[in-house]
Order: structure tokens, then C-alpha cells, then sequence
């Protein structure tokens, strides 16, 4: 695969001035092969060399070409969703299931999954077999990190799934299933929501088939989800300040949402550093943390300063800078 900055250097020139001249947008030049609306455009190696040299462009296999089912094709996450049947938003849960974790393929800096596994995966989806129920006293039978993949086909399936259904087809308990189902779709009203802003949490579950009486936590989970988001950034730039300092390896602080209903956010540092770790509450803003395993309560936060716990002025975000500062005082 090639990335217009490859393309660029493959003829010699820098990439602004490649893309002044678009040689790649001219008639006969090999279309990019990244699905419809994909934000990095990638094109097919041997198409490009093909072209450039004046042979014949070889054609690129499509999903309908007669193929094994462990074709190696690579689709990106536009076309693995298209596979399935689902939204590409919903892909970021799918994608998380070991099997495709364990084949996924970075080219161009966009991620990538091979054809035949992610078919493997589709045909092994939840629903496809007779369900199992959960025996009396057993524990969980699905590991947690394949929960919420194998959660999602269900609400595909059907919007007004309940806690009770998920029970019966994965095996788990009724409250690791209504949680796999609250935070499903809680990300997908916000998902919605950003798409739309127009809409409130209570509408985009609304349009998105959930009933009020299965969603109620769920608008409350989306509402926290975006203030999340938005404080990605604000976060984000305070790990790098943190890094410059040269206290922390992190790329970007561990964001939960306690209750479902508040922003809390944890970024541990090195042994150099004036503390263990840096807790922000979206609440009261910045403090640190006696332990470096277990910085974030279970709880409250502490109404107090104690215990290698003290709060950091200057309000809920202050700017990245007086906050490495305050913690240096």
C-alpha cells in the first residue's frame, strides 16, 4: 500500500508540492482502494507502479471475486462493518474481540483486518448457534474483554434486547449483561449525538430504537460519555506536559466514568515525579494520589487532604503548564 506521502517521495517531490499538482487525481491514475469516505487515501503498490511505468493497471479483488475464505485482502474498518451488516461507529466495539485483535494490520496508519477473518468472525458471531443459558452457580462464560463484542450482535439484532435475553445466548450474569448493554448503548447515543447535535441523549435513544424503560441509564452513561470526549483533548495535553517534565511515559491519561455518571480520569507517573499519580475529578479538578496501582476511589473522592493526597489549585483545568508547576511546589 501506498500513502499520497509515499507517492509523493516515489516521484521525487515534497508532499504539499504533490498535492498542488495532484498527479493522482488525473484521468487513468489508479483510484485510491480505501473505502468511500475514508479519511487517509491509500492506493495498491503494484496499480502505481503499473501506471507510472505505462503497463497495464492491474484490476483490484473485490469482496464478490472467487476467493478462499482465508483470503488475506485487507478491509478497512468502513468494510469489515460492511461485512457484518452494521454502522463502521459500531466497529470500534467489534473490533476489540480477540480474534480480530489478534489479526489486525496497521498500513498507512490506518487499521486494517484480513478478509477471511473477519468473515471467521461474522459466521461465529452470537445468535448463529443455540444458546447455552448460564449454569446455576457458575461464573461468567465469557472472558471480560470479549463481552462487549459479543454483547453487540444482540442489540444489532434487536434495539429492545433486555439484560434477560443476553443472559440466555452469552452465559453471564444479569447485571455483567445489563451493563454490557448500558454502555453499548450509551456509546452509540453518543455516537449519535455528536453526529446530530441537535439531538439530546433522551432523543438519540429514541431514533435509535431504545425503549425508555431499557435506556434510562444508558442517556445518563451518554451525557457522560461526550463530556469525556470533549475532555479528551484538555487531558491529552496535560499527559504530554507530564511527559516533557519528564515523569511519564503515558500517552494519554486512563479515563472511567464511575457511576456512569462522572468524568474521572487517572495518569500515573514515574518514581521521579513529586507523586505517584494524578487524579482529575470533573467535579474538583486536579489531585494527587497515594498509589500508583489504585489511584481513582471506589468511592468519593476525599473531602480532604491526607494521606499523600492533596488537591492542586487554579479550578478544573487550568492550563496544562501551572498545573506541572503546582505539583512541583
Amino acid at each position: 500500500m501506498r500513502t499520497l506521502a509515499d507517492l509523493a517521495a516515489q516521484q521525487g517531490v515534497g508532499l504539499q508540492s504533490y498535492l498542488n499538482a495532484a498527479p493522482h487525481k488525473k484521468a487513468g491514475h489508479p483510484a485510491p482502494v480505501s473505502s468511500e469516505g475514508a479519511r487517509s487515501l491509500l492506493y495498491d503498490g503494484e496499480q502505481v507502479d503499473a501506471y507510472l511505468t505505462g503497463r497495464p493497471v492491474p484490476p483490484i479483488r473485490t469482496e464478490d471475486d472467487d476467493q478462499e475464505h482465508e483470503d488475506d485482502d485487507l478491509l478497512d474498518r468502513r468494510e469489515a462493518a460492511a461485512v457484518l451488516g452494521i454502522a463502521p461507529r459500531s466497529w470500534t466495539t467489534y473490533k476489540h474481540h480477540p480474534l480480530l485483535t489478534e489479526h489486525l494490520t496497521v498500513v498507512g496508519g490506518v487499521e486494517h483486518w484480513p478478509r477471511g477473518i473477519v468473515h471467521r468472525y461474522r459466521d461465529s458471531r452470537p445468535g448463529r448457534t443455540a444458546a447455552t443459558g448460564r449454569p446455576t452457580g457458575s461464573g461468567d462464560q465469557v472472558p471480560r474483554d470479549e463481552l462487549l463484542p459479543r454483547t453487540a450482535p444482540l442489540l444489532d439484532a434487536d434495539p429492545a434486547v433486555t439484560a434477560t435475553t443476553v443472559v440466555e445466548q452469552l452465559g453471564v450474569s444479569h447485571n455483567t449483561a445489563l451493563s454490557a448493554l448500558t454502555r453499548l448503548r450509551a456509546d452509540r447515543i453518543a455516537d449519535l449525538v455528536q453526529e446530530r447535535p441537535e439531538l439530546s441523549p433522551d432523543d438519540a435513544a429514541e431514533a435509535l430504537g431504545y425503549p425508555p424503560a431499557l435506556a434510562r441509564r444508558a442517556t445518563v452513561r451518554a451525557a457522560t460519555v461526550l463530556r469525556a470526549r470533549a475532555a479528551a483533548p484538555y487531558l491529552a495535553n496535560v499527559a504530554a506536559a507530564a511527559h516533557r517534565a519528564g515523569w511519564t511515559t503515558e500517552a494519554a491519561p486512563d479515563v472511567q466514568l464511575p457511576g456512569d455518571d462522572r468524568v474521572v480520569a487517572a495518569l500515573v507517573l514515574d518514581d521521579q515525579a513529586p507523586a505517584p499519580a494524578l487524579v482529575w475529578d470533573e467535579r474538583y479538578g486536579w489531585r494527587t494520589a497515594a498509589s500508583r496501582r489504585h489511584p481513582i476511589n471506589r468511592g468519593a473522592v476525599p473531602s480532604s487532604e491526607s494521606g499523600g493526597v492533596r488537591y492542586l489549585a487554579g479550578g478544573i483545568t487550568p492550563p496544562p503548564a501551572a498545573l506541572i508547576a503546582a505539583l512541583s511546589t
